[in-house]
């Protein structure tokens, strides 16, 4: 399951956008749950970064969504000749 919404939905390879995006993800839960249960606290600045990084994949991931994607170099010049 975690492996699936990993991978691009283009070429089944994955995406290091969703990896950098959920690993950022992961830690602001982790930081919650410290500072929620353990009174750990977390620098403000770091966890508005990881907010950050994790909001700007997630948008990005999106936004590849609804892009057309181009066509491959073999493609093209079949198109072209």
């Amino acid at each position: 399951m975690l492996g699936n919404m990993l991978r691009d939905s283009h070429d089944d390879s994955v995406s290091s956008k969703r990896v950098i995006s959920f690993a950022a993800f992961v830690l602001c839960a982790i930081a919650f749950v410290a500072n929620l249960f353990w009174n750990y606290k977390v620098d403000a600045f770091m966890f508005d970064a990881m907010i950050y990084l994790a909001m700007v994949g997630i948008g990005a991931t999106a936004v590849e969504k609804f892009v057309p994607r181009r066509p491959s170099a073999p493609q093209q010049r079949k198109n072209s000749q």
